[in-house]
């Protein structure tokens, strides 16, 4: 696929995006690459590849769970403009 600069406004007018005419230039050039690059990609042979739904392994990075002293309901409700008991008021949103 070529992309030219009214590829380009088209697709910033469908985006609603507002772009200078430098911007354009810029974008067309950027966009051509990347076009590019994709069609190098497809040239490749990935016949013996098996599908992944994502190229490195994933592990699990969170921490092991921990008690750890925390803040006392009245430290937390300190600073609250406006409160009952421990509790947050807030204004009613649903009717």
């Amino acid at each position: 696929m070529v992309i030219d600069i009214d590829t380009v406004r088209y697709v910033a007018e469908l985006a609603r995006l507002h772009l200078e005419e430098k911007d354009i230039e810029y974008f067309t050039g950027q966009l051509a690459r990347i076009l590019e690059y994709v069609e190098k990609i497809k040239k490749l042979d990935v016949e013996k590849v098996s599908p992944t739904s994502h190229p490195l392994s994933l592990k699990n990075i969170f921490r092991e769970d921990k008690v750890m002293p925390s803040l006392s309901p009245e430290e937390a409700t300190a600073n609250a403009p406006f409160k009952s008991g421990n509790l947050f008021v807030v204004p009613r949103i649903i009717e």
